[in-house]
This record gives C-alpha cells, sequence and structure tokens, in this order.
C-alpha cells in the first residue's frame, strides 16, 4: 500500500511539472514577438495543444514521443478552458528538429481541426490537414497558409521558434492522465467542450493562456 500511494505520488507530481512546463511555453511564445508564433494566428486558433520537453532520444527508438495538454477557447475569442491530456506518437519528424529537447506547439485553426481534435485518436497529415506554422510577428503577411491548414505546428528547441511538419504522427487522448487530473475518467470532448471545472493544479496553465 506504502508503495502504491509512494508510485501515485510520483505520477502527480510529474502532471504537475508537464502542467508547469507547458505553462512556460506559453510564456515563452507571448514574450517573443519577433521570433515567435505570430500574435494574429493565435488570437484566431480555436485550440492550442502544447507538448513540453520532447526528447530527442525519443524520435530515435519510436514509440511514444511526449505528453502534454491541449485547451480550446469556450466561444470565439472567448476565454480558454479546461485542459485535457493529450499524447503525441510516430511519425519521422526526429530529424528535423535540433537539440537535446524539443517544446512542440499546435494550433487548431478551424471547426474541422477542432472536430479532429475531440476524437480519442487523429493522424496528422492524414485525417487532418496540419502544416508547418509561420515565424515573426508579421509572417503571415506573406503567407495565406493558415487560410487551409486546419492545424499549424511549431518546435521550440534552444529558445527559438520553428515551423515544423509533424506529418505522419498522431495525436490521441491520454485517459489515465485525464482521470488522474480530474478524479474521474472523461474523454476529451467532455473536457474541451468546457463540461467540466478546470481543476487547481491545471489553472497555471489555462491562466497563462489567458493571458497570451
Amino acid at each position: 500500500m506504502c508503495f502504491g500511494a509512494t508510485f501515485l505520488s510520483a505520477q502527480e507530481k510529474i502532471a504537475d511539472h508537464r502542467l508547469e512546463a507547458s505553462a512556460e511555453v506559453v510564456r515563452d511564445m507571448m514574450q517573443m514577438p519577433d521570433k515567435g508564433i505570430p500574435k494574429d494566428l493565435i488570437d484566431k486558433a480555436k485550440c492550442v495543444v502544447v507538448i513540453p520537453g520532447v526528447k530527442k532520444g525519443a524520435f530515435v527508438v519510436g514509440g511514444e514521443y511526449g505528453k502534454g495538454f491541449a485547451s480550446c477557447r469556450t466561444s470565439p475569442g472567448g476565454p480558454w478552458g479546461p485542459p485535457a491530456a493529450v499524447a503525441l506518437e510516430g511519425g519521422s519528424f526526429g530529424l528535423q528538429i535540433g537539440g537535446s529537447s524539443t517544446d512542440v506547439i499546435m494550433l487548431v485553426m478551424n471547426d474541422r481541426g477542432l472536430q479532429h481534435l475531440l476524437k480519442d485518436k487523429f493522424s496528422l497529415g492524414g485525417e487532418a490537414e496540419v502544416a508547418a506554422g509561420p515565424v515573426g510577428r508579421d509572417a503571415t503577411a506573406d503567407t495565406d497558409i493558415s487560410l487551409h491548414a486546419e492545424i499549424l505546428t511549431w518546435a521550440r528547441s534552444r529558445g527559438a521558434f520553428a515551423g515544423l511538419s509533424l506529418k505522419g504522427a498522431s495525436l490521441h487522448a491520454d485517459a489515465d492522465e485525464n482521470e488522474k487530473l480530474y478524479g474521474r475518467r472523461l474523454s476529451s470532448r467532455e473536457i474541451l467542450q468546457g463540461d467540466v471545472r478546470t481543476p487547481t493544479v491545471a489553472r497555471v496553465l489555462v491562466s497563462a493562456l489567458n493571458r497570451s
């Protein structure tokens, strides 16, 4: 029983750290207007997915690349809602990004992308149209990429953001992590559509998003 309690406590600390790390990625995203993700795209996005600290070694051996959280706006232009735990898997995009640890950020730009995110699992570049996002304050002035892609993706390594192609990867709900976070079994749809309250431990991420 003691071992079980210790294991659960360790797992909760990992989840807490991941939420803190995700919030830090969001804060950094907003503090780099000239080298970060364009603000107008963030303002237009319906949902955001943040997967902090993806290890490069994971790309080499395959399997699960990283875990993070998704959050959607509760209304058009409104505040961000409670986060749902997600995991990124598969693909062969590891060699495209450098550094020992990389943060992955996705913006869901339209209703089609949102419907994919509400599923238990979907493929990037297969079921959902995905494209590497532009970087910089004025980047969207020279591209119509945001008009066609359902999901735009970036990577941050060594402090710099860059567009990242995630074609061939898949994103799925992390049901076990959601159960730990909310205390009961919930689907991504139930969480992302704002049907639940944001847990206290997750407010750090939602607060960072609402300040963006």
